[in-house]
């Protein structure tokens, strides 16, 4: 399990609960990239963050690559969010797949220098994926997960390729005392619980485990494991937790499946009942509220506040 830092034991005060920065987008109103950004205009995005309510980020590289700032603009960064008072317990990593049909080599490079700039930065752990760019199709869509999107070879070789690639990482990780989590996502090779579970055993290191992101799931337009199921699977292997919900029904008489984005609290998943579940296994990782749709940041933070509510308020330790 990764830790969270020199703190010795965490209760529902001080447990790290990051915003993912998924609700800002990789390009600025003017077309522009947010790594050419000042170290002010950073800032006034990262304001938006502490307005609300959060001491702790995830820098996903969605928003910011901070992988490929200079050495001098990585010190820019880490002064703007050491500024604002938040620390960074993890960096997450989205559509850059080491298998990548296309890509994979050069991302297989990035996923290294996203390891050594997240020493940098002081984050705990890494968050990778094996999930791709989003079709053409999938961006014009209301919401993504709707429209079907690139699905992983099914070729063993391929799969024994993400393996050794992913113990790359994780070998390189633990050499700068990070860890690696991997996130769960449809059509990948952690596309289901019990494949998640065989990956991770597969790659066989210690400082390498799951983010067992459930929303990612439960919000598909197909039949999935009952969230509980797919928790008992995941949850002993978790050391990030990407967390968000949704509203899922099922017409069985018509096989129609709807879903939608809704504070955690309001969903399908229990997630009073999957962070005891974790606890109880061992979980001591930072979490990271997650929303699409509508202010995301904001429903991020209400999320927050329901993980402090049922958070342990007994110091638990590490």
């Amino acid at each position: 399990m990764a830790t969270t830092g020199p703190t010795t034991a965490l209760n529902n005060e001080n447990w790290p609960i990051a915003a993912a920065m998924i609700s800002y987008a990789g390009a600025l109103p003017d077309g522009s990239s947010p790594q050419d950004q000042s170290a002010q205009g950073w800032a006034e995005t990262v304001q938006d963050v502490v307005d609300a309510g959060f001491t702790e980020i995830d820098p996903t590289d969605s928003w910011l690559r901070i992988a490929d700032l200079s050495p001098e603009r990585l010190t820019e960064f880490q002064d703007v969010i050491a500024a604002a008072g938040l620390t960074i317990p993890a960096v997450s990593t989205a559509r850059r797949s080491v298998v990548d049909p296309e890509f994979g080599d050069e991302y297989l490079a990035y996923g290294h220098r996203v390891i050594d700039a997240s020493a940098t930065v002081g984050a705990s752990v890494v968050s990778f994926g094996f999930f791709r760019a989003l079709t053409p199709e999938q961006k014009r869509a209301l919401w993504f997960w709707t429209v079907q999107g690139p699905i992983d070879d099914p070729d063993p070789e391929v799969w024994n390729l993400a393996v050794r690639r992913t113990r790359e990482l994780g070998e390189h990780a633990a050499q700068v005392g990070l860890g690696i989590t991997l996130e769960m996502y449809e059509d990948t090779y952690l596309g289901t619980a019990d494949s998640s579970a065989r990956f991770v055993q597969d790659v066989g290191l210690d400082n390498v485990g799951l983010n067992p992101d459930l929303g990612n799931l439960v919000r598909l337009h197909r039949p999935v494991e009952h969230w509980e199921v797919m928790a008992e699977k995941t949850l002993p292997y978790a050391n990030y937790w990407h967390v968000k919900n949704y509203t899922r029904d099922e017409d069985e008489s018509t096989g129609l499946i709807t879903t939608a984005p809704v504070p955690m609290e309001y969903g399908v998943i229990n997630y009073r009942k999957a962070v005891k579940m974790a606890i109880a296994l061992g979980y001591r990782g930072a979490f990271c509220t997650e929303h699409y749709g509508g202010d995301g940041l904001s429903v991020s933070a209400t999320n927050r506040e329901y993980l402090r509510r049922i958070l342990p308020k007994q110091p638990v330790q590490i």
